[in-house]
């Protein structure tokens, strides 16, 4: 197995642990998450539904096939293991018992004025109301939940618990409290609030209010982040194209491959998963990383978007990998 990771996060690939039942497939893994089991949830595309596996990859169940559209985003397992899904598509997101049984609904189902005209985050004007494309939920250690929204927004939606809207903020922009795709979010277990601004190339730190602290910028494209409340913190990262152009940086000169990092909660680097071989497809190259989760043991589960990024565009072969599992040996 190949071993991949820095210093002290050093991690073996679970080669074939994903053990799909016969003649069943996906393409996107848009959402991983795990519960207090060590249960692992993946949020596919391709066909859309919510698929859950046991820690050795064993398949546990699947929900979900009508309840989203195709453009399915991100999943988060709460406290009390209810799974939230984000349908960017449906503009929405949907609470379940851990079986799939629906909860709760955020969102009418129709896109919010934001300016958005469908094709280009710079052609959003103005921050607008829930939703417009949302992309990611958290659960704060009040039960409150706190929503990134989107690709075709550019604010933080604040809820309570039972789903009644408290505030928003962000606008579109580079400055602080500003957001080019808020693309990912979790709360730590001080409240401070942290959010994937992926196309800034940046993860901004909020109060929980919405009070900006500051911004950590070591940071590549940002997908997700997830904590498990033990001072660390994991980002997933991104591959900048060649010609391609961060709002932050520019245009990337060369390719930057996409990586998993491990910071401290005051975003500092611990560790980092790195491309191997020069191939995002190698075994341990993280290719597409769009989520991820880490269970009891400190093993990360990362879903890849391949066929969206990679496939789909020629940049690598159709048997790239969609989904992996590191098992940490150090």
């Amino acid at each position: 197995m190949a071993v991949v990771g820095s210093g002290d996060f050093q991690y073996e690939v679970v080669e074939g642990w994903e053990q799909l039942p016969a003649g069943w497939e996906h393409k996107d893994v848009a959402g991983v998450a795990t519960d207090s089991k060590d249960r692992v949830y993946l949020l596919t595309r391709g066909v859309a539904r919510v698929i859950v596996y046991e820690a050795d990859g064993t398949f546990v169940a699947a929900w979900g096939e009508d309840q989203f559209t195709e453009r399915t985003h991100g999943i988060t397992v709460g406290p009390d293991d209810s799974v939230y899904a984000v349908d960017d598509g449906g503009h929405c997101i949907k609470k379940f018992s851990s079986d799939g049984k629906l909860l709760l609904t955020l969102g009418t189902g129709k896109a919010s004025d934001t300016g958005y005209d469908g094709s280009t985050v710079p052609s959003i004007t103005h921050g607008g109301p829930p939703f417009n494309r949302p992309t990611n939920i958290a659960v704060a250690p009040n039960s409150e939940l706190y929503v990134s929204d989107g690709y075709g927004n550019c604010r933080v939606h604040r809820f309570s618990e039972g789903g009644e809207l408290i505030q928003s903020w962000g606008d579109p922009g580079t400055g602080p409290g500003q957001f080019n795709l808020p693309h990912g979010i979790w709360v730590l277990p001080d409240e401070r609030v942290l959010v994937a601004d992926r196309e800034n190339d940046r993860i901004q730190v909020f109060g929980p209010s919405g009070e900006y602290l500051t911004e950590w910028l070591d940071v590549q494209r940002p997908t997700q982040v997830y904590s498990r409340g033990d001072g660390l913190v994991y980002v997933s990262e991104l591959t900048w194209m060649p010609g391609q152009e961060s709002f932050r940086h520019g245009k990337a000169d060369g390719r930057k491959p996409a990586r998993v990092s491990v910071y401290n909660e005051s975003g500092q680097l611990q560790g980092r998963l790195e491309e191997v071989g020069g191939s995002a497809c190698e075994a341990g190259s993280v290719g597409a990383p769009h989520s991820l989760a880490v269970d009891s043991t400190g093993a990360i589960y990362v879903g890849d978007v391949t066929w969206t990024f990679l496939i789909s565009r020629g940049h690598a072969p159709a048997d790239c990998h969609m989904f992996q599992k590191f098992a940490r040996v150090r």
